[in-house]
């Protein structure tokens, strides 16, 4: 695995799926692990600090979701659409900015602005997702049943990676090593 694409935040399950269908990594579970662990920890935190407040009820606690639980009342294959979409995309855009081919110094800004532009797209949609770790953090303290929706926020962005590696490998970087990205 490229430890710069670790320091530019992009250790995230969705990146290292992506990862796994270009490079059998044996890295990747404990990689997964640790993210849910660590959004678990956050989540925890966040939730302790906002019941701090006289009143405060946590709601869907910034869960994901669809049907009923999308802040839109968008439906489970738009959720999965849009999830899977943006997901390849974003995947594409960290590799190819962390790519040696292009000038360095510039990915976290690629990587930061298209983040950006995906929660800007699918916050109405799903919460925006594109991180199942994230949305296993947060799940398991809302007052919803985000926890039974979680498949989709595992499958779709798990799958968005593997399509974004795919894309990035076959047609956007054919023949690029995995030691050009990250750099």
């Amino acid at each position: 695995m490229r430890l710069a694409a670790y320091q530019a935040g992009t250790s995230t399950p969705l990146f290292h799926s992506g990862l796994q269908s270009v490079d059998d990594s044996p890295e990747l579970i404990p990689y997964w692990v640790a993210q849910v662990i660590g959004a678990f920890a956050a989540a925890g935190i966040l939730f302790v600090i906002a019941s701090g407040q006289p009143g405060w009820t946590p709601g869907g606690f910034a869960s994901n979701g669809f049907g009923d639980l999308s802040p839109g009342g968008y439906s489970m294959q738009a959720a999965l659409l849009i999830e899977v979409v943006l997901t390849a995309g974003f995947l594409i855009v960290i590799l190819g900015s962390t790519s040696s081919k292009v000038p360095g110094g510039f990915a976290p800004i690629a990587i930061g602005l298209a983040l950006t532009l995906i929660h800007l797209i699918s916050i109405p949609v799903t919460n925006t997702s594109v991180n199942p770790a994230r949305s296993t953090g947060v799940a398991f303290y809302a007052e919803t049943a985000a926890v039974g929706q979680l498949w989709l926020f595992w499958l779709a962005p798990l799958a968005g990676g593997a399509i974004g590696a795919a894309i990035w490998r076959y047609l956007l970087a054919p023949g690029e090593s995995l030691e050009a990205v990250g750099g």
